[in-house]
């Protein structure tokens, strides 16, 4: 099941390439969010070169190891600044756990955003992709992560939504979406959301 909305208006043309960082909200070796994420990454617009950002080793969030003056921040910290520094625009796909998003991508926007005056989602395009076994979707994670990306000051794209229930039985033996109308919408989502980083650049002019 999967719940959405596609405006009819024509989105603008988008100057590409693209490039897109993309942040998955679970860690498991067969993680279906991560086929989700992978198989929207496959029906994005050419010209898009997504990167898979790690979130797994990223030591849990402690200010008193972000004092950039004695150079004591752990380098997985560092090496994940610098990743979305270097990105257009950021795709988060999670899974919900307790109506919430999982601890490691929690502490990844922790890591992200401080110090406090040097936050590095802050004007980077977003969208957030939610999925489930159930038939929700992970509504409930997908709010609550929109909830904090207000708050780092990401534009994330409002429409369509994309909430994917019954997730389990959507792939392949070779993790390929089964129905072709679901590759349509997923690309048709790609689509838009290309679009919407050329309405909200990371550098406006």
């Amino acid at each position: 099941m999967v719940s959405h909305m596609y405006p009819s208006h024509v989105s603008p043309q988008t100057p590409l390439p693209l490039s897109l960082g993309v942040i998955v909200g679970s860690l498991r070796a067969t993680s279906v969010t991560r086929l989700i994420a992978e198989n929207l990454v496959a029906g994005a617009p050419a010209g898009v070169n997504a990167r898979f950002l790690d979130i797994a080793d990223l030591p849990l969030y402690n200010e008193d190891l972000d004092i950039e003056v004695a150079d004591t921040a752990p380098a997985p910290w560092t090496r994940f600044r610098e990743e979305v520094r270097a990105a257009d625009a950021i795709l988060f796909v999670t899974p919900e756990y307790n109506r919430s998003v999982p601890a490691p991508l929690k502490n990844a926007i922790d890591v992200g955003s401080a110090p406090h005056d040097q936050n590095v989602f802050a004007g980077l395009p977003a969208a957030v992709v939610s999925g489930s076994p159930g038939r929700m979707g992970a509504f409930g994670a997908n709010h609550h992560l929109r909830q904090s990306l207000v708050f780092l000051d990401m534009p994330t794209m409002q429409q369509p939504e994309l909430y994917i229930g019954g997730s389990y039985d959507l792939f392949d033996d070779n993790g390929r979406l089964i129905d072709p109308d679901m590759t349509r919408r997923f690309e048709a989502y790609m689509e838009r959301f290309v679009a919407w980083t050329t309405r909200h650049p990371k550098n406006p002019t």
